[in-house]
């Protein structure tokens, strides 16, 4: 069978298990690698140490799968098809990625189906599924299998279905022919990422630091928060998706379809003193299965507590309080935190209210 054949194959294999994204990259040297050693070496990945300790593995693919010729790359829209909850004071927002079950399970899932039915296609060949759980630089191998483009925020982007979008690959030693790199870069003069992320975290098109991004605060920041990431996480508890809300190619893309991606109603707009109140059991019904378990339960509590105090709600203090005996120093920490948040904002209200008196 030739490189095309074997390609149509496999392709026809990956359409036949619902993603909605399929492509074919050689198994080459990333050619975004040189982008992203640069990008450690300014100290735009912020605590995330594991990226500097894996650098050389995202080298080339065969680091994660030796012999490996061909990379397959999937996607999975997780675009809501309801709108977002209204806001209140005593609601965190969830990236919308977070709100249904954890990605990686259903790519890690249906890439290892994807891998058993090329096996049984081609006997002999080697497969190994990844989704976020290998050094493998995934939307730079998207855009070499004709996926997209990666956007002045970073991410990919789909003309079709934008960029609310998950990806995974299936690395095989099988040669396929591989598909076009998306050469086009549809972002033209448009900077709206840019300009409506609230935190400056784009040094630039092309360049987050991730030490400035509320994502990486509510997410991959582990331990308290410094005081200039807690008093700006603009409402979210769990990510953040404000690059993506204001992109253009994100207004007419459909919603998604896969329905072990679709949103969880209470996961779309936790209540925030109702979160801190909650036993174990609770907040572990909240996040398991989720991606939000990425955070932990102290990182949930945290953010929780962080929101409460820069929206200064004193009716938060009783839950806040009782949290102050909690197990863990993270969590007693930022009710602490916000509790003479609050207090302290009543008293500069109160002080005002003396200081507008006197003066009538």
């Amino acid at each position: 069978m030739s490189p095309i054949d074997r390609s149509r194959t496999v392709r026809r294999l990956a359409v036949a298990l619902g993603f909605d994204l399929v492509g074919i990259a050689p198994a080459v040297s990333p050619p975004g690698y040189d982008h992203f050693l640069d990008w450690l070496a300014e100290g735009f990945a912020a605590g995330m140490g594991y990226l500097h300790r894996h650098a050389e593995a995202r080298r080339h693919p065969e680091h994660v799968l030796p012999g490996v010729r061909s990379v397959v790359m999937v996607g999975l829209s997780y675009k809501p098809a309801e709108a977002d909850p209204p806001e209140s004071p005593r609601s965190g927002k969830v990236a919308r990625y977070a709100r249904g079950r954890d990605y990686h399970q259903v790519l890690w899932k249906r890439l290892g189906t994807l891998a058993d039915r090329v096996g049984d296609a081609f006997p002999g060949s080697h497969c190994r599924a990844v989704a976020d759980s290998a050094p493998l630089l995934e939307r730079d191998f998207a855009r070499l299998a004709g996926l997209g483009w990666i956007g002045k925020n970073t991410m990919l982007i789909h003309k079709q279905i934008g960029s609310y979008t998950v990806l995974g690959a299936l690395l095989t030693d099988l040669d396929l022919e591989p598909d076009l790199p998306f050469g086009a870069d549809h972002c033209g003069t448009c900077t709206r990422c840019l300009d409506a992320c609230p935190t400056d975290a784009f040094a630039g098109p092309y360049r987050l630091d991730a030490g400035r991004c509320i994502s990486y605060a509510t997410i991959e920041h582990r331990g308290d928060l410094p005081d200039d990431l807690a008093d700006s996480l603009h409402g979210w508890l769990f990510g953040c998706d404000i690059c993506q809300e204001v992109c253009p190619w994100n207004r007419k893309a459909p919603p998604g379809r896969d329905p072990e991606l679709a949103a969880d109603p209470a996961r779309a707009a936790p209540d925030l003193i109702d979160l801190l109140e909650a036993d174990d059991e609770a907040i572990a019904r909240l996040i398991r299965g989720s991606a939000m378990t990425r955070a932990k339960r102290s990182g949930m509590l945290r953010n929780a507590a962080a929101l409460l105090a820069e929206r200064g709600l004193s009716e938060a203090l009783p839950a806040l309080a009782d949290r102050l005996e909690d197990e863990d120093p993270v969590v007693r920490a930022a009710c602490a935190r916000a509790m003479a948040r609050i207090g302290n904002g009543k008293r500069a209200q109160s002080l005002g209210d003396e200081e507008g008196k006197a003066k009538q």
